[in-house]
């Protein structure tokens, strides 16, 4: 590949990102033989780029933002204006260290226990309805489940709507027109939801135990005392609760891997590590979202090239969890090859790279693991079912993907 970057000779590449979805970085890095090029997007000058140097260049601590990083209409729906991921220098660690707080070994324990309860108790009407969509229905157990592990209640008739409303976040995230449009409205109906929690946890009225996400967002107060505005609380309760629905598109993938490598099941039910090191290939090997970009704080040279102030640089996730610099042979799905992996945090980022405490990486990584792994463990273990015949094939140009079917499942019953 090349050393310098090239430009795209197209003038707004915008239309074809949408188009193409995960593909688009992955087509132009082949076709200008290099790891990172220029082009336009929404009519501003951004550059794209992929591999372990590409994310150490985002990831390094204070030189770049998230400010303006995403397009609006996607930040509404999985951050929002006053979340940690828009703080910088000492203001974004001393949030973070809220989250981070929440992700201790037996917290990471109790809500794996609490999926498994409500999977369990699934299991009888999965296999008295015949057929099951997966994907859709673990949202639903999720949930619940994170609703108590966070301290949400959350009354047996809003679950269905609760779970739309987050579900409807997240696909509408990486698509404008009506799919954009249903989760805004839809994330609009959960704040106010969220910020009710908040202010009842806040005048007594609700109890929470210490601890629990409810009560450790309600009473965090910034580097300077202060508690959070019940807004940007409701907005990080959210950031709690969302992407744990989200984790749900994971254990579909999950579920797809274990059909199509059938030689992977047996180890994955019953040996411990080799199941961590399958949910790792499943993050690396499928496609959560395509890119996290910044905008620079600190100006620098790379390649060549001078990013003032300002400058547009986004990384491309899935070229790079797929980047033949790093992983042999990266089109096969092979869970061995985490061995003994290191554990670098520019070479995998399926959820961001750098730091979990200092930098912008996705504070819930660890729950995401907690959660696939406890799955893949129900998935082959506590049940049986079927697999009838279906379109389990991924739309790359969709983001964010899923199986096509919802990966439905037939003649379940409990093991």
């Amino acid at each position: 590949m090349t050393d310098d970057i090239p430009r795209l000779d197209a003038f707004d590449s915008s239309a074809a990102l949408l188009r193409e979805g995960y593909a688009f970085g992955g087509r132009r890095f082949a076709r200008c033989s290099s790891d990172a090029f220029e082009t336009r997007l929404m009519l501003r000058k951004a550059v794209v780029a992929f591999g372990e140097e590409a994310a150490r260049w985002l990831y390094e601590p204070d030189r770049m933002t998230r400010r303006r990083a995403l397009p609006v209409t996607t930040l509404t729906l999985l951050q929002d204006f006053g979340s940690v991921e828009l703080l910088d220098e000492e203001a974004h660690p001393h949030r973070k260290q809220m989250f981070m707080s929440l992700m201790t070994p037996g917290s990471l324990e109790e809500i794996g226990d609490l999926l498994e309860r409500e999977w369990r108790r699934a299991l009888p009407a999965w296999g008295a309805a015949g057929e099951v969509g997966l994907f859709d229905a673990v949202r639903e157990l999720l949930c619940r489940a994170v609703c108590a592990w966070a301290g949400v209640p959350l009354a047996e008739e809003e679950v269905a709507a609760r779970t739309r409303e987050f579900a409807a976040m997240v696909e509408g995230a990486g698509s404008v027109g009506p799919r954009n449009l249903r989760g805004q409205v839809l994330r609009h109906r959960a704040e106010r939801w969220v910020r009710d929690v908040v202010e009842r946890v806040r005048s007594g009225d609700l109890e929470v135990e210490d601890g629990r996400a409810a009560h450790v967002v309600a009473w965090h107060r910034d580097a300077e005392g202060h508690l959070l505005d019940a807004d940007v609380a409701a907005v990080e309760l959210i950031n709690v609760l969302r992407p744990t629905v989200a984790v749900a598109r994971y254990v579909a993938f999950v579920a797809v891997a274990l059909h199509q490598y059938p030689e992977c099941r047996a180890r994955v039910s019953g040996e411990e590590e080799y199941r961590r090191w399958f949910v790792q290939e499943v993050r690396r090997y499928y496609p959560f979202f395509p890119m996290v970009g910044g905008r620079v704080r600190e100006e620098f040279d790379w390649r060549g090239r001078h990013f003032p102030v300002g400058s547009w640089f986004l990384l491309d996730i899935y070229a790079t969890n797929h980047d033949p610099r790093i992983w042999d042979e990266p089109a096969a799905f092979r869970p061995e090859r985490f061995a003994g992996w290191g554990g670098d945090p520019y070479r995998f980022v399926p959820q961001g790279g750098g730091d979990h405490d200092t930098a912008h990486r996705c504070a819930g990584e660890w729950l995401t693991i907690s959660v696939m792994e406890r799955a893949a463990r129900l998935l082959t273990t506590a049940m049986t079912y079927d697999v009838p015949l279906q379109d389990l094939s991924i739309d790359l140009s969709r983001m964010p993907a899923a199986p096509s079917s919802g990966v439905r499942l037939t003649k379940v019953q409990p093991a």
